[in-house]
């Protein structure tokens, strides 16, 4: 026979883990408009090419946009930058076209279960050095194959590369 005492503290913790799993928030990237503006060139979004990022925190109902991908790293980055990040999202390159990746959906991964493109001869929007997401590390690297460059994962990302010198050389 149980003992009540140990009954009553299955219980207690059975309705604690209940309440912890239930309240646990789902973030799901957001559709971009065409008055969506990048966070730090404040340009409209939708007329940039190449992948973009999107990171929703937790005291704000919209996205904070932006026109690459490595920028959205950058803020992440940024200790003058918002730390309640409740979601980060970038466009998988192997979802998506080049030249608008933000208008499908379903091309919006998660940023840290991404393959990245590092160093490679396409640029981003803006003509910068880019990181370049994928969903499958494969497909990041057939496109090493044809635009050279390196494949690492989000946490692989090197620092110099996201907040140093992005110009063309």
């Amino acid at each position: 026979m149980i003992n009540n005492n140990y009954f009553c503290i299955l219980l207690i913790f059975f309705l604690v883990a209940c309440e912890n799993s239930s309240s646990r928030q789902v973030y799901e990237p957001q559709a971009v408009t065409r008055d969506d503006t990048g966070y730090y060139c404040n340009m409209i979004v939708e007329d940039h090419t190449g992948p973009k990022g999107q990171i929703l925190l937790t005291n704000k109902e919209n996205a904070v946009w932006f026109t690459s991908a490595r920028d959205a790293v950058a803020f992440t980055l940024l200790p003058d930058e918002p730390n309640n990040i409740a979601a980060f999202f970038v466009t998988a390159m192997d979802e998506a076209e080049w030249n608008h990746p933000e208008k499908q959906i379903n091309s919006w991964i998660h940023a840290k279960s991404a393959w990245y493109v590092i160093k490679s001869k396409q640029r981003g929007g803006m003509g910068q050095m880019e990181v370049i997401p994928f969903k499958q590390e494969q497909s990041a690297s057939d496109f090493v194959e044809e635009y050279g460059g390196e494949v690492v994962s989000y946490v692989d990302i090197p620092e110099n590369y996201i907040l140093g010198n992005t110009q063309l050389n």
